[in-house]
């Protein structure tokens, strides 16, 4: 919950920093913030693997958390020239500790695939719960104290959570991979902190250079199916149907995943210079628009894990990918209510409900696809390999974060263009034409049912064995 309390303060407010702290044009903005997700959604490959072997799982999410911590200090110091340096120790601490807890959350209920849905699904919410008190309050801290105090928020949250870790660590005496168990490794514990130092100076010169972040996620999408086949071609005939499931369900969230980058990057502009943000006299900060995000959240996963456990009783709850593919309909939904909401503007500008609604509808859609990613994994791949499994599956969201800045770059606006009527079509076009890409992912995701059953019907399932 702090970490995401940490991590969704700042991005939520660093794309408007760029633009109007910084002088950045669109472009720069979207590029800049796009490098620093995908690498820091990639970056937790390497995190689960040392969690698992190296260091374990609970001390790698520590570590983490506190290069976190000072990642988002720096960031609440007003010098603009360590923008790239602190975005890259932030890249860095999330790397390492992302993957850490979700692996730990699946060795909870080994082998019951209802509780794990149910699990995810309300570990997604407690995530989400962090995300919704600091998007609400960041966005008005920064129009209050400054930019510099909102992200010093994030940081401080960020404590506050290593702090509850410690005291509560207890409760996870039972609970981690193999090296937590065993004393540290002073001789690794120092490598991965020399390895940490000097690829927080890389990840900066990348974040920086948009050329060598484009190759970089070229480079990263090529070496994911690499692993992937490896794995694929070395497994058992039950760890082979598993991984296979587990590419279809990751390339369906690789998709969604471009979808999910607007809400920093295009629907953050669209809400600044085209929505309306007059609420019974209030102006709402446009930063806080994403802040629908993390409510509905919050208000829909009690009950999706309520009927998930509700169904499973019965022997009636639906498989992984119909929920994937319900979820690309209701997304489609969502951003076509954001296209239509165009025709609606009064002077360029819309009311603030088509946000509200349509991130209501995006949010639904995130739950059944990104919020069961990780049940997913959980579900396919043994324990064995399941840290590992699940940093390639942020490796795959991080590739399409970076893709979805250049998806929101086709919405661009002009240096110089102030006028909402000028702005509005570039937007309203945006999100139709991805409303028809999600129903694309629809038929996809439906034609894909029938395979995925029979992968789960003939031993695809982990857990089943």
């Amino acid at each position: 919950m702090w970490e995401r309390f940490g991590y969704y303060g700042m991005t939520q407010i660093i794309v408007l920093f760029m633009v109007q702290q910084l002088g950045y044009t669109d472009n720069n903005a979207n590029l800049t913030f796009s490098a620093f997700t995908g690498i820091a959604y990639a970056i937790p490959a390497l995190g689960g693997w040392i969690g698992d072997r190296v260091l374990g799982s609970k001390r790698t999410a520590v570590m983490g958390a506190m290069i976190l911590v000072i990642g988002y200090g720096m960031l609440a110091v007003p010098d603009s020239r360590l923008l790239f340096i602190a975005l890259a120790v932030s890249a860095i601490g999330g790397g390492l500790f992302k993957a850490n807890p979700a692996n730990l959350i699946s060795k909870l209920y080994e082998g019951e695939t209802a509780k794990l849905d149910s699990a995810f699904t309300m570990y997604y919410m407690a995530v989400n719960l962090g995300a919704t008190l600091s998007q609400f309050f960041t966005p008005i801290i920064a129009v209050v104290w400054g930019w510099h105090a909102a992200f010093g928020f994030c940081s401080a949250g960020m404590a506050l959570g290593l702090g509850n870790y410690f005291f509560m660590r207890k409760h996870l005496a039972h609970v981690g991979s193999e090296p937590d168990f065993r004393p540290v490794d002073k001789k690794k514990l120092a490598i991965v902190i020399v390895g940490a130092a000097l690829s927080i100076a890389v990840v900066a010169a990348i974040i920086e250079n948009k050329q060598y972040a484009r190759d970089l996620a070229w480079t990263a999408f090529f070496g994911m199916f690499v692993i992937f086949g490896m794995m694929i071609y070395k497994g058992s005939s039950g760890e082979r149907k598993g991984l296979i499931a587990v590419v279809i369900l990751t390339a369906q969230t690789m998709l969604f995943f471009i979808f999910y980058q607007q809400m920093s990057t295009s629907l953050t502009l669209y809400s600044r210079r085209n929505v309306n943000l007059d609420l019974y006299g209030l102006h709402v900060p446009p930063a806080m628009v994403q802040w629908f995000n993390p409510l509905w959240i919050f208000l829909l996963s009690p009950v999706l894990a309520w009927l998930y456990t509700h169904l499973s009783k019965d022997g009636r709850d639906f498989h992984i990918s119909t929920k994937f593919a319900a979820g690309f309909l209701i997304l489609a939904a969502g951003f076509f209510v954001y296209g239509v909401s165009g025709n609606f503007a009064v002077d360029g500008k819309v009311s603030l409900a088509w946000m509200f609604w349509g991130f209501c509808l995006q949010s639904l859609g995130e739950l059944l696809i990104s919020g069961l990613g990780l049940a997913m994994v959980a579900r396919y791949v043994g324990p064995k390999l399941r840290g590992f499994i699940m940093g390639v599956w942020f490796l795959a969201v991080g590739i399409s974060q970076y893709l979805g800045g250049f998806v929101a770059n086709y919405a661009a606006v002009p240096q110089g263009v102030t006028d909402p009527t000028q702005s509005l079509p570039l937007y309203t076009h945006l999100f139709n034409n991805l409303g028809l890409v999600a129903l694309g992912g629809t038929a996809l995701a439906i034609l894909a049912i029938p395979f995925m059953k029979w992968l789960s019907a003939t031993g695809g399932e982990a857990t089943s064995h």
